[in-house]
């Protein structure tokens, strides 16, 4: 009792903290990636698919809570915690199944199918406890998701002389802690349970408004860049760590980094859409990343230093949107059905991640650091949607 009335003081703090442990899952497998090639010889195309599987569990995940209703019906604290629970084991489960495929990609599928309990159930946790400010409550929670992506870069980074298993089980460690956090805490008293029957056709409602449908078309845009730029960070930094010749250790700690620095645009994207609004934040993160995405591959005589520095830059801009995106759809989607809106959105967003990762993954080895232009539709799309949106408002603001 004492330790959930000391969590629910500070709700926000707890819930963004539970964020960052419980999506440390996600990238597990990248933080060790250059170990497991080395000992298990997999390829940039293994580690695709490794992500891919993610993705995909995460897919059908979202989709399931939607079709079922959990989202609405159930309390998302307890979802949240048995998610955290379950995906911690399915985590570690992948160390005894590594080196035996098919096994390895059905534990990560395992994995991402328990990240759509965490992800989606942490907006709707955020809009219940606290419902003013939703667009810089969901800076902090989408900076602690970009904190828990990079997190496995970090804890491979501090433990260069342990096998590889460590900081894998490290993911799994945080996850169990995120889960106990968020159970101590409970749901906000801003967001009912719902008895009605949930089919898939209420989460799509939200699609039937003009202004769901155009943030969730800057939304889509986003997704499409973002795991993808995520998926090839070590990639790159390795290319430019190389040019360097410095030690292949500094690859993980420049990898979170550079996918850390993640965390810093989300807040600073939270501050200014309080003063220019979420849309203002949304439309200028998709037009600084898709300039870079263009620049980058156009730019091989530049230093590695200069280089990095474009990376870091691009790993802040590529997800300063993405809480702005989440705040402008929970606003338009059918208040009694924000969990399963947003879910079927981002089951919609993340299904647009594979063929992002599969192109880029499969083609890095002939192309190089030329892949980056794959991205490019991404923002662009992303920009041309939002337009409408902008269009809208004005439109509306005439017939006034």
């Amino acid at each position: 009792m004492i330790l959930r009335k000391t969590a629910q003081r500070h709700p926000l703090f707890v819930i963004v903290l539970a964020q960052l442990c419980g999506t440390s899952l996600w990238f597990s497998i990248n933080g060790v990636w250059l170990s497991l090639s080395r000992e298990l010889g997999l390829s940039e195309s293994d580690l695709g698919s490794l992500t891919l599987s993610v993705q995909a569990g995460f897919i059908i995940g979202t989709l399931a809570i939607a079709i079922t209703g959990l989202a609405d019906r159930y309390r998302a604290s307890y979802i949240f915690a048995c998610s955290s629970l379950l995906g911690a084991l399915m985590n570690a489960g992948f160390v005894l199944t590594a080196s035996s495929p098919p096994f390895d990609l059905f534990m990560r599928f395992l994995t991402g199918l328990c990240l759509a309990g965490i992800y989606p159930l942490g907006m709707k946790l955020v809009i219940g406890w606290t419902p003013k400010h939703t667009g810089t409550a969901l800076a902090w929670l989408v900076g602690m998701l970009t904190l828990g992506t990079a997190m496995p870069h970090l804890l491979r980074g501090i433990t260069p002389g342990l096998p590889w298993q460590w900081p894998l089980l490290g993911s799994s460690v945080l996850a169990l802690l995120g889960g106990m956090m968020i159970l101590f805490l409970g749901d906000g008293p801003h967001l009912p349970i719902s008895t009605a029957k949930t089919r898939l056709r209420t989460g799509l409602a939200g699609l039937r408004s003009l202004r769901f449908r155009a943030v969730a078309g800057g939304y889509f845009g986003h997704c499409w860049e973002l795991y993808a730029f995520w998926t090839l960070t070590p990639l790159l930094i390795t290319r430019e760590v190389l040019r360097m010749q410095a030690s292949p250790t500094v690859i993980p700690l420049l990898s979170f980094v550079v996918i850390g620095l993640g965390f810093v645009g989300c807040i600073g994207g939270g501050k200014l859409s309080r003063r220019f609004g979420s849309e203002w934040v949304a439309n200028g993160s998709l037009a600084i990343s898709g300039i870079i995405c263009l620049a980058y591959p156009f730019l091989p005589w530049a230093p590695p230093g200069t280089l990095l520095f474009l990376l870091a830059l691009w790993g802040i801009t590529v997800i300063a949107d993405s809480p702005q995106f989440s705040a402008l759809a929970a606003a338009a989607a059918p208040r009694e059905f924000v969990g399963a809106s947003l879910a079927v959105m981002n089951a919609i967003g993340f299904a647009l991640t594979l063929p992002a990762i599969w192109i880029t993954s499969n083609l890095w080895e002939s192309q190089g650091a030329w892949v980056t232009l794959w991205l490019l539709p991404g923002p662009v799309l992303g920009l041309w949607s939002m337009r409408r949106l902008n269009n809208q408002e004005c439109q509306s603001q005439h017939q006034y």
